[in-house]
This record gives structure tokens, sequence and C-alpha cells, in this order.
């Protein structure tokens, strides 16, 4: 099996596009019919109408996108059922072809970090969940990281470190200056150098990065102290940020980052201009129109334009 940054790369190429749908499936927001029990159902009925809904989900999306991202809190509040339908709905998303980012931001130290590795990392029969990839804390230190990334170079996995996330209180500790820098900075400095000591042939590490669509400012100043990391940029659609601006998340063959979006697409039925345009009896449709509108923008405002889909000439 390619190294994980390598089968990202060529995901990304054979696509055309950078763009990861998160599977953030909330009772509340699904289409009318998804769950007939509405808010009474409980947490098995529940978990039931989220598996019918990110299967039907990925269906629309996985001929269209490289990725998807199912964030792991969604599933886990409802439970043993819950839990259950994240399983099978990585599953499903990996027999469709899509790599899959489990969202669980895990953080711990030693065999217990190790532990989170093991049983998260590596498709393929590689681990009892089967994620290409997960996102990790850095704030215990190198002792927390090491596991995840031993476990993920042996089993051609990804690790996505929050280095700059997208929201507005993310400031309160990442922007604390230590030694002249802010503690972001540091972190980035970090992973970086694990980037680099993973890189695949395409350039990119194992060790990317969590770096918000919303501080399109540091997101520049990362890319360019960050040349061999992967970018996973959050923030993009529901909370607020554009294709201009992660357009400086690219190197500049267009790759180098991936844009998740999950509520602007999961549930497009239910705003502007989707709502009126399908309406929830044709949820899927809409998902459909709102992933093309992000690749059309993705392609007309950020170097991800420049990807020629299936082809991969100019591969780093």
């Amino acid at each position: 099996m390619l190294p994980f940054p390598d089968r990202l790369d060529t995901a990304v190429r054979r696509c055309g596009n950078p763009v990861m749908v998160g599977l953030d499936p909330r009772a509340e927001m699904l289409p009318a019919g998804i769950l007939p029990s509405g808010g009474d159902a409980d947490c098995d009925q529940q978990a039931a109408a989220y598996g019918t809904f990110c299967r039907e989900v990925i269906d629309v999306v996985a001929p269209l996108v490289p990725a998807v991202k199912p964030q792991a809190a969604f599933f886990e509040e409802l439970g043993p059922p819950g839990m259950a339908v994240l399983a099978e709905t990585i599953r499903y998303a990996a027999d469709k072809g899509l790599l899959v980012v489990l969202d669980g931001k895990r953080n711990d130290i030693g065999s217990t970090a190790a532990a989170y590795a093991r049983g998260i990392l590596g498709s393929q029969g590689q681990s009892p969940w089967g994620a290409d990839a997960i996102t990790v804390s850095p704030y215990l230190g190198e002792d927390s990281l090491t596991p995840f990334v031993e476990v993920a170079t042996q089993r051609s996995a990804g690790v996505f470190v929050l280095v700059k996330t997208s929201n507005p209180g993310g400031g309160m500790f990442q922007d604390l200056v230590a030694d002249g820098r802010p503690l972001y900075r540091h972190v980035a400095a970090y992973v970086e150098r694990l980037a680099e000591e993973t890189a695949g042939a395409c350039g990119y590490g194992a060790v990317g990065a969590v770096v918000g669509a919303t501080y399109p400012q540091q997101l520049a100043e990362l890319r360019a102290e960050m040349p061999h990391a992967w970018f996973l940029v959050p923030g993009f659609g529901s909370q607020g940020g554009t294709a201009a601006d992660v357009a400086a998340a690219f190197d500049r063959q267009g790759t180098g980052a991936i844009i998740n979006n999950s509520r602007g697409i999961i549930f497009a039925h239910a705003r502007s201009p989707y709502a009126q345009r399908f309406g929830a009896a044709r949820w899927q449709e809409a998902v459909e129109a709102a992933t093309r509108e992000m690749i059309e923008q993705l392609r007309c405002e950020t170097p991800a334009g420049r990807l020629d889909k299936g082809d991969e000439k100019d591969a780093i």
C-alpha cells in the first residue's frame, strides 16, 4: 500500500479537486423521512437514521471527491448504537473508494495514545475502526504524538495535528506568545519536522496540520513554514470561510491541502438557494449541487484549478 500522503495526493489528482465532505449527522437537521419518529426517537432509531443518511450522502459524493471526515462526537453521543454506525459508515465510505479521516481529536500519552492509534489507524483490515487518518491534539507534548506517528507510518495511515483551529476561541491558547512566537507557530515547526521525516514521493508527509479557513493570514504564513505538511482546512462554508480564504493553503500545483465542508454540503437542502430548488424531498440533489459548487469555487479562486483530473504528470 502506498504511504498515506501519496494516497491522498493520488486521490486529489484523480478527482481533480481537494474537497472533503464532513459527515456530521444531527437529528434535528436530517431531511424529512430519514428519522420518522422525530424528536421522540431513541438512540437506536437515531443511529439507524444516521447510518441511512451518511450512506446516502456517500453515494452522492463518492464519484466527486477524494475524502470524507466523519465527526466521531455525533455518533458517540448515541452510545453503542452510534458507535456501531460509525464503524459501518467508515467501512461503507472505504468500499466506495473514499479516503476516511476520523475527526476524533484524540490525545493522551504512552500506552494510551498507542492504543488509540492501533485501534483507529489502518485501512484494509489493519485496525478495528479502519480509518485512513485521525485528527489529534498536540498539547500533551511529544510523547503524546509519537505513538500516532509510529502507527501511522507502519500502516500507511496519516495524522492531522491541530495547529491553528477555525473556532473563534482558538486563539485563547494557540496565540499565546512563548520565546517570541505564538504557540501555534511552535506546534507548526514540530509538525513540519515530523512531516519532512515521513515524506512520501509526493513531497508531503504522513503528519499533516489542521489549519482553519477562518484565519487566512495565518494560513498563508503556515503554508510557507510547513512545505511538507498536508493541510486539513476546516471552516469553509457554514463557519464563514471562502474559496479566496483558503487559496494560500495550496502549493503552486494546487495540491497540499484538503478543504472540509460539513453542514454546507450535507444539509444543503435547508439553505438558499438549494432549499428553493430542491427542498427536503430532493435533498441528495442538493448535496450534489452544493458539492459541485464548492468544487467550482475552488477551481476558479485557488491554485486547485491547476489540477488536471486523472492526470498525474505534474506530481511533485
